[in-house]
């Protein structure tokens, strides 16, 4: 789906500010409560198997538009999270709002997902590829800005993943592997883009032979 959570970002919004932090606690970490998404996603998805990974990024991005942009990133976690253990019955809304002592906001009703439709013969290093040039309105991990553009597969990956646009919708999924694919900047943003190139890592399922 596009939108404002969109891996390219949006136009409109500035650079993107952000911190170079360590792998200490910490600086990671800027307020007591931060940690509580994190850890209900693991309680969720790794104890209780109620959910997995990209159920979450499309829980977040189901959130209401103008709540995402005032949520923090830890805020938008602690949101997806409880959108799917009230989803998946492992709560009610009713009383997660008793102990939220109000109205808690969650995302918006779930969607179909759709199924995985990788290339019948594995793409090749070197080779010459297409991004399809379709719009999605579920969950996807293309980024809206390599949508129809030509690139070349630099790497294949040996260890496969369930397809997100499918396993994010809480369908099941054959596992697929991932290709690294090399974009010029020009094929990406035009002739008046700096020279330069883009390597964007993409599920088979998202490519077509050039």
């Amino acid at each position: 789906m596009d939108g404002i959570h969109d891996l390219g970002g949006v136009q409109g919004f500035g650079r993107v500010q952000h911190s170079a932090n360590s792998l200490s606690y910490k600086p990671v970490f800027h307020e007591d409560w931060e940690h509580l998404g994190y850890s209900l996603l693991f309680l969720g998805a790794g104890e209780l198997g109620l959910f997995n990974v990209d159920e979450l990024r499309h829980a977040i991005e189901r959130m209401e538009p103008r709540q995402y942009l005032v949520s923090s990133y830890y805020d938008r976690i602690i949101v997806g999270v409880a959108s799917l253990f009230v989803e998946k019955g492992a709560i009610t809304r009713q009383r997660l709002e008793e102990l939220a002592a109000g109205a808690y906001p969650l995302a918006l009703p779930l969607g179909p997902g759709r199924a995985a439709n990788p290339p019948a013969i594995p793409f090749q290093r070197g080779e010459r590829v297409r991004v399809r040039d379709e719009y999605v309105d579920g969950h996807v991990r293309m980024p809206g800005y390599v949508r129809g553009k030509y690139g070349v597969v630099v790497h294949r990956t040996t260890h496969e993943w369930p397809f997100p646009d499918t396993v994010g919708h809480g369908l099941p999924s054959a596992s697929e592997p991932t290709y690294h694919v090399l974009f010029t900047t020009h094929e990406l943003w035009g002739d008046a883009a700096d020279t330069g190139t883009v390597v964007v890592d993409l599920f088979g399922s998202y490519l077509l032979k050039a």
